[in-house]
């Protein structure tokens, strides 16, 4: 049986034991330095520019890149990758945003923390009910995505690949704190790029783009159709999920507040600059499925398959070894911003008000294990695709684009308007993702919200002042 596979069950096993004692052993490693909740959180505030720009790259290297990519190309076709490229700009325009939070905030933990004093409380709420279905819905992906990983290389059961990522994720940040995110992070950027360098060149030895163009064009053209309305529609909502995802997102909001001052900026410029060939080169992967009679289960399963089956075992470990990294190096990012999230946001300022940075350090790592069980229990029905699952959050999200650049640069914009934008913008986006499908419910979602946010700046007579934000949050 293990035959069908390009790796075998035990190898597979084997690499998943070997990645996982080497990410765990170097966790550990870092963690010694760990003082305080402060240099657990945010690494002291002292990362620099390497790091910074490799941290901002490869976490959003994620299921998206490597799995999802090529699930949508071989659904939508060519607008399928060049859509998910365009998901740099992203990091791109995060960059300004980034230096702005940095001045605004320089003692801040989280996005909930300027949401809550820019806006107000019922805001705050509402923001947290956001972050947590989109972190949910991204955590479960990621852990479905080793399941699918081990499965579609190895034959290896669904749930020991999950289980295997959740376990070594959850391991190596729970002992090193964000140190060990952004240190694991740099060494997974560069297997990242060597790897997917690698496969590139192998797969454009066995298969030419000319051989993938002539079968599309007999077989399916409307992949290569420019005008599919689908597709298009994808493109476009596909942009504002991602400026969604990463405005809002506390996992980015960590990396802005504790990377050096003056290094946020060119940091997320140079990361989103080195991601934005990945997609191309995965979803190009996709596009050869046809061409080898390759037609997957399930069409998150497609990359892996299409390029375990033309590049051999050599290439299915290159593969394995690739999406892998990709998936522990944004699974640890959302683990310690929502641990972060659920320390400050919920535990000390619902909670506790007066607990110290001990008890702090140590809800945050209780934190992150419970949210590892969470999204094991969560993972093992295996509900949807990759690609659902994820849009399904567009919704969510995408609402909090405008709120987020208006609350940083607008001072007219109020909390009642920001909660409505945000409120009503969701419902919209999910309205449109049951009745139209996932590829418009981001783009309903910013279209209301937007529309709402400029209403409250017009009718608005009032200044919020910037003072507030610069002083240490309590």
């Amino acid at each position: 049986m293990s035959s069908a596979y390009a790796l075998t069950p035990q190898l597979g096993l084997t690499l998943v034991v070997l990645f996982g004692l080497g990410w765990i052993a170097f966790g550990y490693w870092l963690g010694r330095s760990n003082r305080s909740h402060e240099d657990f959180a945010l690494a002291g505030r002292q990362v620099g520019l390497a790091l910074a720009a490799a941290t901002a790259m490869a976490t959003w290297v994620t299921s998206n890149t490597t799995l999802v990519a090529p699930q949508l190309t071989y659904q939508f076709g060519v607008w399928g990758m060049v859509g998910y490229s365009f998901a740099a700009l992203g990091l791109l325009l995060f960059a300004p945003l980034a230096k702005r939070i940095k001045q605004l905030m320089p003692g801040g933990y989280t996005a909930g923390d300027f949401v809550r004093s820019r806006y107000g409380k019922p805001a705050w709420y509402l923001f947290l009910v956001i972050s947590a279905v989109y972190a949910l819905a991204w955590l479960v992906s990621l852990g479905m995505a080793g399941g699918i990983l081990l499965q579609a290389l190895s034959g290896l059961d669904y749930h020991l690949g999950m289980t295997a990522i959740l376990v070594i994720c959850v391991g190596y940040t729970l002992f090193g704190g964000f140190k060990a995110v952004i240190a694991t992070d740099f060494v997974q950027a560069v297997i990242i790029i060597i790897g997917v360098v690698v496969v590139a060149g192998l797969l454009l030895t066995q298969v030419s783009v000319t051989s993938v163009h002539e079968q599309l064009t007999q077989q399916h053209p409307q992949l290569l159709d420019l005008l599919f309305p689908a597709a298009i529609m994808f493109l476009f909502n596909n942009i504002f999920f991602g400026l969604g995802e990463i405005f809002h997102s506390n996992v980015w909001w960590t990396r802005a507040l504790s990377f050096k001052s003056q290094v946020g900026a060119k940091a997320f410029v140079l990361g989103g600059l080195l991601w934005l060939p990945i997609p191309i080169v995965t979803g190009f992967i996709a596009l050869a499925a046809p061409q080898l009679g390759i037609f997957p289960p399930s069409a998150d399963m497609v990359g892996p398959m299409v390029a375990a089956a033309v590049l051999g075992k050599v290439g299915a470990v290159v593969v394995f070894v690739v999406v892998f990294s990709a998936l522990a190096s944004s699974l640890d990012s959302l683990l310690a911003a929502s641990a972060d999230l659920l320390t400050r946001d919920v535990y000390q300022q619902q909670l506790r008000p007066q607990a110290n940075d001990q008890q702090l350090l140590k809800v945050n790592r209780y934190s992150i294990v419970a949210l590892g069980i969470l999204t094991w229990l969560l993972c093992l029905p295996q509900l949807a695709t990759l690609g659902a699952l994820l849009n399904f959050a567009g919704a969510f999200v995408a609402s909090t684009i405008m709120p987020i650049i208006l609350g940083l640069y607008q001072p007219k914009l109020t909390g009642s308007y920001a909660t409505a934008a945000m409120l009503l913008g969701t419902c919209a986006g999910l309205v449109g993702y049951l009745l139209i499908g996932f590829y418009v419910a981001a783009l309903l979602s910013c279209l209301i919200s937007s529309s709402i946010c400029m209403i409250g700046v017009i009718r608005s007579r009032s200044r919020f002042d910037w003072q507030l934000l610069q002083q240490r949050q309590d």
